[in-house]
């Protein structure tokens, strides 16, 4: 993925950094109806020659305002970056698959204090029981009744930190929260704030002790990420900033700006849901995933779900940018990340040796691009 706000020149790594099919540039304001009608307006309107709306300005400072507050302290990862705020403010959840030490638990608390979240994180192992990341009831001995004791689940920023150490009855527990934002104990449900995303982890290297999460829960996450090592000039940065044994805690207080507030946010994401869509957008978003079905090297494609991920997130990233209208390229560019985690591969592509990324990428370039 790549960085949508206007005149930021870094481009993501490894290969969620992608081009868009036949050529067509990120962003470009002239691949769909509304980016047309927006060019011709722009002899008398230069707002609408760059796609703006004064109506998402908001979303666009909002998201360019809590970048620059979490780069303060985490240093690179923008795929990370971007697809964990895109996620959020999608309604999404998000999978992250890297290996220890990449500072995830840091960008999540970092987060949470820029945007007036709470955090919470569960390292999830062997021995994790549902009720310990649900919340169980307790008996009072004053009032001689039971009483609902939260989990740590209740909270909006969850970082469940190596989530397939745990066995299939664990991850379940997580499958009614993630999809209904509520927890049911005894017949009764109790909810859990909003926002609320989960950023789940699990390691690409180490597979002794794990469990294969489900498909029914993968399906829940709306983009799977793959984060690899920062580069050279990151790494020296990294070494910098979190070398001199200062208290992290003091660091987020003293360094880190609370920008905004919970309730701001579920507005900001209710406003991102009234992005325009175009027809032919739709058609293009429903190719795609279709497309799985068939494509050959895949042996399960995509759900409707995967439709609907794609959808909001482009509208998401139109926000980001400040339009109210989606453009192919927003769909482009989260389609790896909505889609990876989402297919498998055939047991002749597995022989293969075939890649699910760049099988996508090739199945996406195959698709035509609406112009009109």
């Amino acid at each position: 993925m790549t960085d949508p706000t206007p005149g930021n020149t870094q481009a993501g790594s490894g290969s969620d950094d992608l081009l868009a099919p036949h050529g067509t540039s990120v962003n470009a304001p002239t691949t769909s109806t509304a980016a047309s009608i927006a060019t011709a307006a722009a002899a008398t309107d230069p707002v609408a020659f760059q796609g703006k709306s004064e109506r998402f300005e908001p979303v666009e400072r909002l998201y360019q305002a809590v970048s620059a507050e979490v780069a303060k302290l985490y240093v690179g990862q923008d795929e990370l970056v971007l697809g964990t705020l895109t996620a959020l403010f999608s309604g999404g959840h998000v999978l992250i698959e890297s290996v220890p030490g990449l500072g995830k638990t840091l960008f999540v608390r970092t987060l949470g204090r820029a945007l007036g979240c709470d955090f919470g994180r569960i390292q999830f192992t062997a021995d994790l029981m549902p009720s310990d990341i649900t919340g169980a009831p307790v008996f009072d001995m004053q009032k001689s009744e039971f009483r609902f004791r939260p989990g740590p689940v209740f909270t909006q920023l969850l970082l469940a930190d190596e989530i397939n150490r745990s066995p299939a009855k664990t991850h379940a527990a997580l499958l009614e929260i993630m999809q209904e934002y509520r927890v049911t104990i005894d017949g009764t449900s109790h909810v859990v704030p909003q926002p609320f995303l989960v950023m789940a982890t699990q390691n690409p290297l180490e597979s002794e002790g794990t469990y294969n999460l489900p498909e029914a829960q993968l399906d829940r996450f709306m983009f799977k990420l793959k984060v690899d090592y920062p580069n050279e000039a990151q790494e020296a940065e990294i070494l910098k900033l979190h070398s001199k044994q200062v208290n992290l805690n003091e660091r987020l207080e003293n360094e880190v700006r609370t920008i905004t507030d919970p309730e701001t946010v579920r507005k900001m994401i209710q406003l991102c849901g009234t992005v325009n869509v175009e027809d032919a957008l739709v058609d293009y978003i429903n190719k795609i995933v279709r497309a799985t079905r068939s494509w050959p090297a895949f042996h399960i494609g995509a759900s409707p779900r995967a439709g609907l991920a794609l959808m909001q997130c482009a509208r998401t990233l139109a926000g980001f940018g400040g339009r109210d209208y989606a453009i192919p390229d927003d769909v482009v560019e989260v389609a790896i990340p909505a889609l990876r985690h989402r297919v498998q591969l055939s047991a002749e592509a597995e022989i293969e040796g075939r890649d699910v990324d760049e099988e996508l990428l090739a199945m996406i370039r195959g698709i035509e691009v609406p112009r009109d």
